[in-house]
């Protein structure tokens, strides 16, 4: 999954963080799973288009998918992100 958000740009770079173990509610059970966190850099502008493309690729019925926002970072590497992603038209 993390390649191809890259590959289609959805995504300049996705952190793997393996072996994240998840305690959870779901259909009146707990359960309890080893996943990967995966942390994506992307811009707001794709997050529909990477949502989308996420739970069209992730085997859960109900993947995680949340965004946080950047207050503030490296101008070279936030310069980068830019330059590495999908450029939507303006609306």
């Amino acid at each position: 999954m993390a390649r191809a958000l890259v590959e289609k740009r959805l995504a300049a770079c996705v952190n793997i963080v393996a072996g994240v173990r998840s305690i959870y509610h779901w259909k009146d059970a707990i359960e309890e799973e080893e996943e990967a966190l995966l942390v994506i850099k992307t811009s707001r502008l794709l997050l529909d288009d990477l949502r989308a493309e996420i739970e069209r690729l992730h085997s859960y019925e109900v993947p995680e998918v949340i965004a946080m926002q950047v207050v503030d970072g490296s101008e070279r590497y936030l310069a980068w992100l830019e330059r590495e992603l999908a450029h939507k038209p303006s609306l």
